[in-house]
């Protein structure tokens, strides 16, 4: 769901991008009614859109606060994403005075790279691209400043978005007038993008490591004991027990590092004093941690776990 437009012009740049972004969730084969009713024409409204999704049973998810166009200073960015089953594609373009090029990226990887200097670029979807170029050759003028560019995408952009529900009202709009010529244009383009590039590559390292995280913490989390025993009483101290570890449990920090194993010792301590023998049984009944004979409570400072 994107709507950019680009003036790449010998005085500066504009880009406009909408902000829409719509998520379909149910039957693949209905998934795809939808969308080719959406991309045709077909329906024009948010009102339509809801209906026909109710019709073939989709659940739709509709925000308005995608960023799809960014400045970067004497460089404009926009992007469209499409998301396949194991990778994320992207298409952007990267616009300055005299020069641009649209890079296509599986991942953060560039596949594809296509220049030019001067030109009126589009990104959409195929109703979204044919009525912007449409409205664009209604309004434009053969001497055009880029005030004038940005007014005229402005109207293109607010047209749509009462046209077609691939469009939000809501848009980014950004103009930019360096002083380059088109050799200095494809330099400051080039160090832009691998610049640019970089960041995605380390964002996405990031966010591939957080996911691995949080797997991990689910798994370990399912390990948690929250009943049975864990250990006997070894040795008690005023209100500190020493207990060991019974057969198949395991005591961890919080960041899931084993500190002591089965037949091995950890400390608890006795939140009110109690007389305990060696040899109590330590147990843990509805998630509390207690000896078993007499419910005294127990405290520790690990994660107490099946082993692996």
């Amino acid at each position: 769901m994107s709507l950019i437009m680009t003036y790449i012009g010998s005085k500066g740049c504009v880009m406009v991008g909408d902000k829409r972004s719509i998520g379909f969730l149910g039957n693949k084969d209905q998934r795809e009614i939808l969308e080719e009713d959406l991309y045709s024409g077909k329906i024009k409204t948010d009102e339509q859109l809801i209906k026909r999704a109710e019709e073939l049973e989709i659940n739709l998810k509709i925000t308005d606060d995608g960023v799809k166009v960014r400045d970067l200073g004497k460089v404009l960015v926009g992007e469209v994403k499409v998301r396949a089953t194991h990778e994320t594609k992207r298409k952007r373009i990267y616009a300055t005075t005299n020069g641009y090029h649209q890079v296509e990226l599986s991942g953060s990887k560039i596949k594809n790279v296509k220049s030019g200097k001067t030109s009126i670029v589009i990104f959409g979807n195929k109703i979204t691209k044919e009525l912007a170029n449409k409205e664009l050759k209604k309004q434009w003028k053969s001497q055009i400043n880029l005030e004038e560019v940005k007014n005229i995408f402005e109207k293109v952009i607010e047209m749509l978005a009462q046209t077609t529900p691939s469009v939000s009202r809501e848009y980014d709009i950004f103009m930019i007038h360096p002083q380059i010529d088109h050799s200095q244009a494809m330099e400051l383009l080039r160090t832009t993008i691998i610049s640019d590039v970089k960041k995605l590559a380390k964002w996405r390292e990031n966010l591939r490591q957080e996911m691995l995280e949080q797997r991990r913490d689910i798994q370990m989390a399912n390990r948690i004991i929250n009943h049975g025993e864990v250990g006997r009483v070894k040795k008690v101290e005023a209100d500190k027990v020493e207990v060991i570890l019974t057969d198949g449990i395991e005591a961890l920090n919080m960041d899931w590092n084993v500190l002591a194993k089965a037949g091995d010792s950890i400390f608890m301590k006795m939140e009110k004093p109690s007389p305990l023998s060696v040899g109590d049984h330590v147990v843990i009944e509805d998630e509390n941690l207690c000896i078993k004979k007499n419910k005294t409570p127990l405290s520790c400072d690990v994660i107490l776990c099946k082993s692996e």
